[in-house]
């Protein structure tokens, strides 16, 4: 029963998301009048940090965005996997991607509205093209890979740990009833195991909950933290985003248990510590 319960929790939390059917916008974006108006207050607020390292600007847009609602599957539109904007809710997922997108826009010339749905599609999407359900970076370590390859993103782990993580991940092709458009696309969940299996090839690391502590003085305000797990066939159960609070190292995210983006009470090393599937992290620093 508890592991069944896990597994309930995951499908909620895990790197892919779905949901509500947003309306069309004129420009071909999903998405509600609402979320161009934050998109454009966000903006025209942080103009004047343009000169600033992104992941600064990573973290004051998150502290923007506390008290936002949590909803989750706010993404899922069918197969043909529309390109949804939604600020006026979120998952952990979306708040990290909708965080770093309106970051680097703030950094462009001229930014807008048009940029930032461009930004987000590149952070969201294999290869920063949108082609359809299974071209979004559903797992966290599948989604630091193809960023860090196209320079959005600089993967940490390695470097501060020199750990290597077992990542197999299969969670999606083989609880495709989690999920609605494998449900309904039985040649997808085939697919999805394909994408799996290479994604499982590659040589992954992270930072065991053992050693965070003394790791911890190489994280930066801002970098997009996965928290690693040994649930069988998942890489990471939740997304945050550093923050240090004097000398603590806390965390802001979209939380599901308070049903809005919050900044943590509690430090990275007590939410580590008081988690049963948590093993670790995987580091992402906004470029």
């Amino acid at each position: 029963m508890e592991r069944l319960f896990y597994y309930l929790i995951i499908s909620f939390l895990a790197f892919s998301c779905g949901g509500k059917a947003p309306a069309v916008d004129p420009g071909g974006i999903l998405c509600q009048p609402a979320d161009r108006a934050i998109a454009d207050t966000v903006l025209q607020k942080f103009a004047p940090m343009d000169k600033a390292e992104t992941g600064l600007l990573v973290r004051e847009i998150a502290l923007y965005f506390v008290g936002t609602p949590y909803v989750a599957h706010t993404l899922e539109t069918g197969p043909e996997e529309k390109m949804v904007v939604n600020l006026r809710e979120m998952d952990c997922t979306t708040f990290a991607e909708n965080c770093l997108a309106l970051a680097r826009t703030v950094k462009m010339k001229n930014p807008g509205f048009e940029k930032f749905t461009g930004q987000l599609e590149k952070i969201r999407y294999r290869g920063g093209v949108r082609n359809g359900y299974l071209s979004r970076l559903h797992y966290f370590s599948d989604w630091i890979y193809d960023n860090d390859a196209r320079k959005t993103v600089r993967s940490l782990s390695q470097e501060i740990s020199h750990m290597m993580v077992p990542n197999q991940v299969s969670f999606m092709s083989t609880h495709p009833d989690s999920y609605s458009v494998l449900k309904d696309n039985p040649v997808l969940t085939g697919e999805m195991a394909m994408i799996e299996k290479e994604i499982s090839q590659r040589m992954t690391w992270f930072i065991p909950r053992s050693q965070l502590a003394k790791a911890e003085s190489q994280l930066k305000d801002g970098d997009i933290v996965g928290i690693t797990t040994d649930i069988e066939g998942l890489d990471i159960t939740h997304v945050v985003i550093a923050y240090r609070v004097g000398s603590a190292l806390r965390f802001i995210h979209a939380s599901s248990g308070e049903n809005k983006v919050v900044v943590s009470e509690q430090s990275l090393q007590e939410y580590l510590d008081g988690s049963r599937m948590a093993t670790g992290i995987m580091v992402a620093r906004p470029l």
